[in-house]
């Protein structure tokens, strides 16, 4: 059993491979909330236990649920022909001159019924809760049009009212097509107009903007996200390539995490380190990207930098919410070891989304989410790839999935 049991906070340094590991242990649930958490004996002795339902996890690992704190549910169905121009090797510009890309996106977004989106959204959250999630952050983005963001929000407000925790995010990642050669003047216009409509309907948790060479510059991220500020918003950062001073407006604007953080430099990791910020990595888009860069986990660690990991699951560039599987990149390609990516992928992904205090770890009083995995060994999970270990999957107390078994017809 990994407790993840702690002092309050994000984890740092060696501390991220501490999972407060308890091997003969047990958790009993009482109204959906964590009762009691230690050695097997000890908690089936107490008296709220002798007429508890038994679950038996003999041999298997039991966790926190994963918290997968950057995704894009809600982003219209995946482009097949984009999918392959680019395994033959086209650029962005191409794709998007053969009449796909980020526009294609858009238009499917506006075509297609908030209805069918949810559908969409609820398919892609029951994936993601068949591999072990129980919470996840949501973002805009694909929309490009207030028609289109306002579209995306509503549904993933409507996402909410389900038994998982799931947060909402306004993203802008791309300018408006009528904004295109004119980004002072599209953040102006999110700024005053855009984000007071989704305060004033409650449509989003956080603010998010995307600051990378050829999308936002600093100064405009810290432009709109003081404005989301104003407004009572929780900020975010995704810090992409060529964005000079991005990581430090996001650290002076308390941004809860900057996320990708490619290149990072050990300049970066100092200043994070010395700041409530999380670096959110996403190896899952370098490795669907075909890359050989990915975020310099292993010096943002040794550097006291706190860091989650997420999936950034989305139609485009990261169609996968196999959280296991993020954690097998992560110890191969970014060199973590498999107790600092469960970390960062449940208690330290919980204070990324500001949900620390509820979630992500085992312990008395926090919300009844866990996993049971039909392997010995916690390691096992970084060390396959591409399967779902998952046995049942468990939220606030309730069983949200359980392994198929294999029936063999009788000879």
């Amino acid at each position: 059993m990994l407790t993840l049991h702690g002092p309050a906070g994000p984890r740092r340094g060696a501390d991220l491979r501490n999972l407060g590991l308890i091997q003969d242990g047990a958790v009993l649930i009482v109204d959906g909330k964590i009762h009691e958490v230690g050695p097997a004996r000890r908690v089936e002795n107490l008296s709220l236990a002798r007429d508890a339902e038994e679950i038996d996890a003999s041999g298997s690992v039991v966790m926190p649920g994963f918290v997968d704190s950057n995704t894009h549910l809600v982003g219209g169905p995946p482009r097949m022909l984009d999918h392959e121009l680019r395994l033959a090797g086209a650029s962005e510009e191409q794709i998007a001159e053969s009449g796909g890309g980020p526009m294609a996106q858009a238009r499917a977004i506006q075509d297609l019924s908030p209805r069918t989106l949810e559908i969409l959204g609820v398919r892609a959250l029951e994936e993601a809760v068949r591999h072990g999630t129980t919470t996840l952050e949501t973002r805009s983005g694909f929309g490009l049009t207030e028609a289109g963001e306002i579209k995306l929000l509503k549904v993933q407000h409507a996402l909410q009212h389900r038994l998982l925790t799931v947060v909402s995010t306004l993203f802008i990642g791309r300018l408006a097509p009528e904004f295109e050669q004119r980004p002072d003047d599209y953040v102006a216009w999110s700024s005053s107009c855009l984000l007071p409509f989704v305060q004033r309907h409650k449509l989003a948790d956080f603010v998010a903007i995307h600051c990378e060479e050829n999308s936002f510059t600093a100064g405009q991220a810290r432009t709109y996200l003081s404005s989301a500020r104003q407004l009572g918003f929780r900020v975010k950062m995704h810090v992409g390539r060529g964005a000079p001073d991005a990581l430090r407006a996001a650290v002076e604007l308390d941004a809860f995490s900057a996320d990708h953080m490619l290149d990072a430099t050990e300049e970066d990791a100092l200043l994070l380190a010395q700041s409530d910020t999380i670096a959110t990595l996403l190896p899952g888009a370098a490795f669907f990207g075909g890359g050989e860069r990915y975020a310099p986990a292993r010096m943002l660690i040794d550097a006291g930098t706190a860091v989650a990991l997420a999936s950034n699951f989305n139609s485009e560039t990261g169609p996968s919410q196999n959280m296991q599987m993020i954690l097998a990149i992560a110890c191969r390609s970014m060199k973590m070891t498999p107790a600092e990516a469960i970390t960062a992928a449940t208690l330290n992904a919980a204070y990324a989304v500001g949900l620390g205090d509820q979630l992500g770890s085992l312990e008395a009083g926090k919300s009844a989410d866990l996993l049971i995995l039909r392997v010995p060994d916690y390691r096992e999970i970084s060390y396959h790839f591409g399967i779902n270990l998952m046995d049942r999957v468990i939220k606030r107390g309730v069983m949200l999935a359980e392994r198929s078994e294999v029936k063999w017809p009788p000879h």
